[in-house]
């Protein structure tokens, strides 16, 4: 076996991982990164770009240094299951699965109060004045949007740089996470963040919408929806699979989110109603199938990269 082909199965091996295990339990490396990255914010924050980018420049970059040295590793099975225990540490495509199932279950069983409070686990909006349906909304958009995030962006990397390019871009989305939103703490220190994280999700998110065109149930209402409702988001990434991911399962998606005392006024995507419990379970499906046609298609990827 070929490092090439190494790479390619180990990214394989760790999507399936992901798809057995989950995230790991205890002592998970994004965990682990995020402490890190909350303790160095306390030296570097400053209110300017500059500081922030040099906050995320001294983060990703290093990151991206420590991951050379596994990837050096030239042993085919070393490389393999060096490169599959990296994508299932930045690989979250069952635990996305799991909140929204759990937010799903809670709406069947009546106990909204329940399902608000677990949707807080996937959104950063406003979630206790909720109906049904809007929780359902969010819930969708973001199995969406973190389908993209969660599950083909980094795959995506993978394919393209190998381990350094996994942990590098769960490095990029972790601090936009983190510092990447609009806040009066935040609005120049994570400018850099949030820039950066647009720019290393767009080929993932154009993946992901083009897989939810494919692999939907109404691929042509998908390619529609996508081409002429995607622009109205605030988003360049989250756009793109939102509008695929609402035309392909005939919904509406969009509209006024609450980031507690920041009102966001979005545009509609979609020209069906709004989604329903049983719409979320199809949109859980749809997730799992570009999941799995994510991973390979980064086979793939990777194969031509190492021949190229």
């Amino acid at each position: 076996m070929s490092p090439r082909s190494a790479t390619a199965t180990g990214l394989l091996l760790g999507l399936a991982a992901d798809r057995l295990l989950g995230d790991p339990r205890r002592g998970h490396p994004v965990a682990a990164f995020g402490t890190l990255a909350a303790a160095l914010e306390r030296r570097t924050w400053r209110d300017d770009r500059a500081a922030g980018a040099g906050h995320v420049a001294l983060l990703v970059g290093g990151t991206v240094v420590l991951a050379l040295a596994p990837a050096r590793v030239r042993r085919p099975l070393p490389r393999t299951l060096l490169t599959a225990a990296a994508t299932w540490a930045v690989v979250g495509g069952t635990s996305l699965d799991r909140e929204a199932a759990s937010v799903s279950r809670l709406l069947a069983d009546g106990d909204l109060p329940g399902a608000r409070e677990q949707l807080t686990h996937l959104v950063g909006r406003d979630t206790s004045q909720l109906d049904e349906a809007e929780v359902v909304r969010a819930t969708m958009e973001s199995l969406a949007e973190n389908t993209s995030d969660a599950v083909v962006a980094p795959l995506v990397w993978g394919a393209v740089a190998g381990i350094p390019g996994l942990l590098g871009y769960r490095a990029v989305n972790t601090l936009d996470a983190m510092i990447g939103h609009r806040s009066p703490r935040y609005e120049r220190f994570g400018w850099a963040a949030a820039r950066l994280d647009d720019v290393a999700n767009l080929p993932g998110s154009r993946l992901t919408a083009a897989l939810a065109t494919v692999l939907g149930e109404r691929p042509a209402a998908a390619w529609r929806t996508w081409r002429r409702d995607a622009a109205g988001h605030p988003s360049p990434n989250a756009g793109p699979v939102e509008a695929a991911f609402a035309g392909a399962l005939g919904v509406r998606l969009g509209g006024t989110n609450d980031y507690g005392g920041r009102v966001e006024h979005r545009a509609v995507l979609g020209d069906g109603p709004p989604p329903t419990r049983a719409d979320l379970d199809r949109g859980r499906v749809l997730a799992r199938r570009i999941g799995l046609a994510a991973g390979l298609t980064a086979w793939l990827l990777r194969s031509a990269v190492g021949r190229a």
